[in-house]
């Protein structure tokens, strides 16, 4: 694995505490009590602060960076690519060579009938644009009543209009006022739910249904035996679009290209980001079916007015190129099922700890460790605090309301994992004994 060490400038403290940068998905009243943690320098699956402690990643930042940090690889073919073409607009009839290069490699892995590439800047561009399309295919199909979208508890599709608007946890809706209409949120694990919204809202109306591959920032939830099966089968039966969303899931995350695929089913869109650049430069898209792309590209009068400024720059095309030639050339694919193998293995042994109420795991590179009602609801113990107490012994988890979230680099060792594991026991521990009595 040929990696290097990415640094920056340390910035002061006193600069840190008078520092300007609003920071989101957070609180910032609570952000300015305390100094900033500032990342200076990464390398594989490692991490160091601004003060030279290392820290073990173990959520590839968030869910992105599949081969790990420090590839000079990717850093060299941006570099070229800059020096060649720095960026312009894919507007119109205009293109650049990485993107075409792109999408083409895309389209070659997608199981997507007949694929199309739409090129976006990351996963929350992408569901808009997947959402948009859909209505907007249905409206020159002759069908513009079909505007309604569904979508899954737990699911987690970015925070943009569309995405905030579907998303299936109500505290990221709250606070903004009315967002998109028609859009609803079944149950994750029941077709037999999902069955009946599309029946309530009439098909006629249902443009389409998304869905993550194993929901992601939501808890890692891996869905039931046979669901996308069903799920698929039923999408058809009602002519609804079934849109799968590889966000978090795709690029060797789950041992395949997309993640959907380890459930043996053929969507109609496929939304990608993170992973496909390891998120060395921001890129996403939605890859299309021909049925879907047939009236826009083969009849005249319907153009699918959307875009974003910087979607198909080719900078990020080729850092996505130079990722997935590293995917490919180290076997990733495979590799991942192995580490898959070893996480579950490791992260199952928390569940004997008085704290831990569920493990989630065992099907893709990433992991949940749920808290018990009693610890969360009677105790008084948060995961924030858990997450602090592992990161003060160097290891970097996620915390959502009722989980620790783990995802690490596909690159991670066996040695790091059960550092990680043990870490997270520890920070347990202590918050335990904290809340005694």
């Amino acid at each position: 694995m040929t990696e290097t060490v990415v640094s920056y400038a340390r910035i002061p403290m006193e600069q840190q505490e008078s520092s300007r940068f609003w920071h989101t998905f957070c609180d910032m009243n609570t952000v300015i009590q305390g100094p900033k943690f500032v990342v200076s320098e990464a390398k594989g699956a490692w991490l160091w602060d601004d003060n030279g402690e290392r820290y073990l990643d173990g959520t590839a930042s968030l869910w992105y960076c599949n081969v790990g940090h420090g590839r000079t690889e990717i850093a060299d073919a941006v570099h070229r690519q800059l020096t060649k073409l720095d960026a312009y607009t894919v507007y119109g009839d205009f293109a650049n060579a990485p993107a075409l290069e792109l999408s083409e490699r895309l389209a070659a892995h997608a199981p997507v009938a007949d694929p199309r590439v739409i090129l976006t800047c990351g996963g929350g561009e992408s569901i808009d644009t997947a959402a948009k399309l859909a209505r907007r295919y249905w409206a020159v199909s002759g069908k513009p009543g079909k505007t309604h979208l569904i979508s899954r508890t737990g699911g987690y599709h970015g925070l943009h209009g569309f995405g905030t608007s579907i998303i299936g946890m109500e505290r990221f809706r709250a606070g903004f006022g009315q967002l998109i209409e028609d859009t609803s949120v079944v149950p994750y694990d029941s077709v037999e739910a999902l069955e009946e919204e599309i029946l309530r809202v009439g098909p006629d109306r249902v443009a389409a249904f998304f869905a993550e591959p194993v929901i992601g920032a939501g808890g890692v939830y891996a869905p039931p035996t046979d669901y996308f099966t069903r799920v698929a089968e039923m999408c058809r039966r009602y002519g609804v679009l079934f849109i799968v969303d590889s966000v978090i899931c795709g690029f060797a995350r789950m041992g395949n290209w997309f993640g959907i695929e380890r459930f043996g089913v053929n969507p109609d869109m496929i939304v990608f980001a993170k992973g496909v650049s390891s998120g060395y430069l921001p890129l996403g898209g939605v890859i299309a079916s021909g049925e879907i792309a047939d009236p826009f590209w083969n009849q005249s009068g319907n153009p699918f007015i959307h875009g974003t400024t910087y979607a198909g720059h080719p900078a990020c095309c080729a850092a996505a190129m130079a990722n997935l030639d590293i995917l490919e050339r180290d076997d990733l694919f495979t590799a991942s099922l192995e580490v898959e193998s070893h996480l579950d293995a490791a992260v199952r042994t928390l569940s004997d700890h008085p704290l831990v109420g569920e493990v989630r795991s065992g099907v893709g590179v990433m992991a949940a460790v749920q808290l018990t009602e009693e610890a969360l609801n009677e105790r008084g113990i948060t995961t924030a605090e858990v997450f602090m107490e592992a990161r003060a012994r160097g290891v970097i988890l996620r915390a959502i309301p009722h989980s620790l979230l783990i995802s690490p680099p596909l690159i991670v060792s066996w040695e790091q994992i059960d550092h990680l594991v043990s870490t997270l026991r520890s920070a347990l521990d202590v918050v335990a004994e904290r809340h005694q009595g």
